[in-house]
C-alpha cells in the first residue's frame, strides 16, 4: 500500500466522522426551530441557525416529510440518551425526572404536526410511533424505578400512562397563548411525590 493509500485510508472515517457531525448539527437546527415555529418553518431558516446553504439540507433531506422524519428520530434517541445521563448527574432521580420529562415535552412540541405531514404513508408513521415507544418507555421506566427505589414518588406509577399524560397535557398548547403545559406539565411530575408528612388536620369546633 502507498503513502497515499494510506492517507485516504486515514481520512475516510475523518470524513464520516464531520459529515455525521454536519447532519447532527443540522437536525439539531432544524429541531430548535420546529419548536419555535412549527413544522411547516421555512426551510432557509433552518439553513440560518445551521450556518450552512439551502442546498446542503436538501442534499442531506430532498425533501421536507424526509426532514421531519430525520428530527424526529434525532429527537427520540436525544430523549432516550439524556435519561441515564440525567440519572448520573442530577441531585436525585426525581430531579432527574423533572428534567427529563422537560426534555420529553420538547420533543411533543416538535412532533406536533408529523401526523398531518405522514397521512399518505400510514406505514411510515406506524414505524416511527414503534421506535418511539421502543426507545422512550423504556427510559421512563428506568427514571420512575429509580425514583420509586429512592423513595420519593409512589410505586404505582406506569411509565406509559405518564408519557399519555404529559402527551394529553401538552395538546392545543400551541393554539391558545394563555395555556402553559410545560407548567401543567410541572404540577403533574410533583404530584407524583410522596407526601413527607401527614397534613395536620385543625379540630372541628361545634
Amino acid at each position: 500500500m502507498s503513502d497515499s493509500d494510506e492517507g485516504a485510508g486515514r481520512a475516510t472515517p475523518s470524513r464520516r466522522k464531520d459529515a455525521r457531525r454536519n447532519k447532527e448539527t443540522l437536525l439539531d437546527a432544524a429541531a430548535a426551530v420546529f419548536v419555535m415555529s412549527g413544522v411547516d418553518a421555512p426551510v432557509r431558516d433552518i439553513a440560518a441557525r445551521a450556518g450552512v446553504g439551502l442546498g446542503t439540507i436538501y442534499r442531506h433531506f430532498p425533501t421536507r416529510a424526509d426532514l421531519i422524519i430525520a428530527v424526529y428520530r434525532h429527537q427520540v434517541d436525544a430523549c432516550a440518551e439524556a435519561g441515564p445521563a440525567l440519572l448520573a448527574s442530577s441531585a436525585t432521580p426525581h430531579t432527574a425526572l423533572g428534567l427529563w420529562v422537560d426534555l420529553f415535552v420538547d420533543f411533543l412540541v416538535t412532533k406536533h404536526g408529523l401526523a398531518a405531514v405522514l397521512q399518505p404513508d400510514s406505514t411510515g408513521f406506524e414505524a416511527l410511533h414503534t421506535y418511539f415507544l421502543d426507545r422512550l418507555v423504556p427510559v421512563c421506566a428506568e427514571l420512575l424505578d429509580a425514583a420509586a427505589t429512592a423513595g420519593e414518588i409512589r410505586t404505582d406509577v406506569d411509565a406509559y400512562e405518564l408519557m399519555r399524560g404529559v402527551g394529553n397535557l401538552c395538546i392545543g398548547a400551541d393554539s391558545d397563548p394563555r395555556y402553559d403545559a410545560r407548567r401543567l406539565v410541572g404540577l403533574l411530575v410533583a404530584g407524583l411525590c410522596r407526601p413527607r408528612c401527614a397534613p395536620s388536620v385543625s379540630p372541628t369546633t361545634t
